[in-house]
């Protein structure tokens, strides 16, 4: 989650220095009178013109792509899945999730991920970490066998030390029983 938090400021950073870097153009001024030399040199300007704002156009668009790869990354390959009490093995729910990640991960071959399974408070410390390492390796292996290289997935468990929902009731501690996705 934390290495989520620095893709933000980051791509942001690149937005502003691209909106820096384009509205610091140069205008060309001429002071000749020569109606044959000017229309040339306007028919210039309007080709250079028109040449930087398809550059622009081209740059921008590619930028929003960028822009909505890195939306699609937060809610596709960041979402978490979860678990049922006391139990490692994928629901529906999480199989279908799996899938949408798979598919992201197969189109971006550069990406790693590391996937933290986690449990909530109940059961003792080291019952919680060999939990939560089952659970994120059910979901490697579920991920491996839909192409994915394990090379690309990085397995560790956190047990019940990193609840997202601190509280004593089974709605706090259904949302801790999770496979959670970082990026490495």
């Amino acid at each position: 989650m934390q290495k989520t938090n620095r893709l933000i400021p980051v791509i942001l950073l690149v937005i502003l220095a691209f909106l820096i870097t384009v509205s610091c153009s140069k205008k060309t001024v001429t002071t000749t009178k020569d109606p044959l030399r000017d229309s040339a040199q306007t028919a210039t300007t309007l080709e250079q013109r028109s040449s930087s704002i398809q550059q622009q156009d081209l740059a921008q668009s590619q930028m929003a792509s960028e822009t909505d790869s890195g939306q699609r990354v937060m809610t596709v390959l960041l979402e978490d899945i979860y678990f049922e009490f006391d139990k490692s093995t994928l629901t529906s729910q999480a199989k279908q999730s799996l899938v949408e990640k798979a598919k992201w991960l197969s189109a971006n071959l550069d990406v790693r991920v590391i996937i933290e399974g986690h449990c909530d408070e109940r059961g003792t410390n080291e019952y919680n970490l060999a939990l939560g390492d089952r659970r994120a390796a059910s979901t490697k292996t579920f991920l491996v066998d839909l192409g994915i290289s394990p090379s690309r997935l990085t397995i560790i468990s956190y047990g019940e030390e990193r609840p997202l929902v601190p509280g004593h009731s089974e709605d706090a501690w259904a949302k801790n029983r999770r496979a959670h996705f970082g990026i490495e």
